[in-house]
């Protein structure tokens, strides 16, 4: 385990915040009081002044290299304005010994992957990625009950992810990393992190139909399927199609099949049933607290490790939707500016 013992029980860690238009765990950040921001910046003009305005006693950095070298510094949190270069500042900070927490998709190839998780292993200081989906509930309940095998072997894994459509959606996926890796990809983690199992293979089919920008490479719609390491099979969609009376930002549902039983979640984590040979058990209810994934990353900031799986398991969904990206057949291309 690599050296991070490096502040007392009661101090804070001192965070940095690298961002774009906003930052993902900036609202999170009341709610925590083992933090404090110590820096910012990378931040498009409006979001920066909405950010120093609530972070006042933390400095402003003039450029990347001006942020890791701030005094004290521990934690890196980064989202990247442009995705495709995150994994480079990833591992300058890490070289530098500087634990980081980044927005997905880390990486936009398994060889920038690769590099990240060396990187990271010969740092004093931890990486993990924004990749808390399992820990949220109902999702944590589901993973509780799959692991002791109430469904029985899992046999097939359907997965959905599904955001809403907006102009203010990148036009180019370079910039967020694009439908199947920052958003697919947590339909990835559904399938892996809640069943324990590995995706071993990855065909994707991608589609821009409805995307109407002049320019735009925006996917819309996607599909994944491949194998699992148990011999099972799954089944990825994920798409900008959420339409607004759904009622929630993000529509999500998983549905697992095994050998005694089927367990699922649907309509945006609403509704739970699970069903055991002849049967029906009804709505899943937790069986304890869920974990809180940053309170995690920040404590293995401080020397500990209480996550629910390694860092290459917790990878290894970004690893399959980058893969996936690469290797998409997309079928149509929008961007042609139609009326």
């Amino acid at each position: 385990m690599n050296n991070l013992s490096r502040l007392s029980p009661l101090d804070p860690v001192r965070v940095g915040l690298w961002g774009g238009n906003g930052h993902q765990i900036q609202r999170k950040l009341d709610e925590v009081s083992e933090a404090k921001v110590v820096v910012l910046g990378g931040f498009e003009a409006a979001a920066a002044v909405k950010t120093c305005a609530a972070f006042p006693e933390a400095r402003w950095a003039d450029d990347y290299e001006d942020f890791v070298k701030t005094p004290g510094l521990e934690l890196a949190s980064l989202c990247a304005p442009v995705r495709r270069g995150q994994a480079a500042l990833v591992i300058h900070a890490l070289e530098m010994d500087i634990s980081v927490y980044a927005e997905k998709p880390c990486a936009a190839s398994e060889d920038e992957l690769d590099a990240l998780l060396a990187a990271a292993s010969r740092s004093r200081g931890c990486f993990h990625e924004m990749a808390g989906t399992v820990c949220g509930q109902p999702y944590w309940t589901l993973r509780q009950r799959v692991l002791e095998g109430v469904i029985g072997e899992v046999v097939q894994v359907f997965a959905q992810k599904s955001y809403p459509y907006h102009d203010g959606r990148p036009v180019l996926e370079a910039i967020d990393g694009g439908l199947i890796a920052q958003n697919g990809v947590h339909a990835m983690r559904f399938v892996e992190h809640i069943t324990g199992l590995r995706a071993e293979t990855v065909r994707s089919v991608s589609t821009g139909l409805g995307e109407r920008r002049a320019g735009s490479d925006l996917k819309m719609a996607c599909a994944l399927t491949g194998a699992l390491n148990n011999g099972g099979i799954y089944s990825v969609i994920a798409n900008y199609l959420n339409p607004q009376g759904f009622g929630s930002w993000g529509n999500e549902c998983v549905r697992i099949f095994g050998t005694e039983g089927m367990i699922e979640s649907v309509d945006g984590g609403s509704r739970t049933r699970l069903v055991v040979g002849g049967e029906d058990l009804g709505s899943v209810q937790p069986l304890e607290a869920s974990p809180d994934w940053l309170r995690l990353v920040l404590q293995h900031v401080r020397g500990e490790d209480h996550f629910p799986f390694d860092l290459q398991a917790e990878l290894h969904p970004t690893r399959m939707v980058v893969r996936a990206g690469i290797a998409d057949e997309c079928v149509f291309r929008g961007g042609e500016g139609e009326a």
